[in-house]
């Protein structure tokens, strides 16, 4: 059997979404970033950031002025009962159904759900499958 390694973390820096409605989106990450694991990180009169994830109304100084578009954002969970739980509460916080926790065909074990959060980004949960990981995540220290 070929073996296959993913490697996550390593492209994306950081994101930002633009909002309509800050409080419906704190709402709403809130709750799934609960069930992840992910703590709300800091927060302000016109921002909050989880992670790599920042979230903002336009009139913050990094939006300038424009909404952000329709994104798919994939969370990793650690395992299947977190996807349930990130479906069933994200819609009880205000998100819409995208697709039911379920196997998908992407990958062997892979995993999801889907949720249309208040601003109509595509926001998912996945469990890949039993794997081991050579880190839960990476620490990054700046010298200064």
């Amino acid at each position: 059997m070929e073996t296959m390694q993913l490697h996550r973390g390593r492209l994306i820096d950081h994101i930002q979404l633009v909002v309509q409605d800050l409080a419906a989106s704190r709402r709403f990450y809130g709750t799934v970033f609960d069930v992840i694991g992910v703590p709300i990180a800091g927060e302000g009169e016109d921002y909050f950031w989880a992670d790599e994830l920042f979230i903002s109304t336009a009139e913050s100084k990094a939006a300038a002025g424009k909404l952000t578009g329709r994104h798919h954002i994939a969370f990793q969970a650690k395992d299947r009962e977190t996807v349930e739980r990130f479906h069933k509460q994200g819609l009880e916080a205000g998100g819409s159904d995208n697709g039911a926790p379920g196997e998908r065909p992407y990958h062997p074990g892979y995993y999801g759900a889907f949720l249309i959060d208040p601003d109509g980004n595509n926001i998912e949960a996945v469990f890949h499958g039993v794997a081991e990981k050579s880190a839960d995540s990476v620490v990054v220290t700046f010298e200064m």
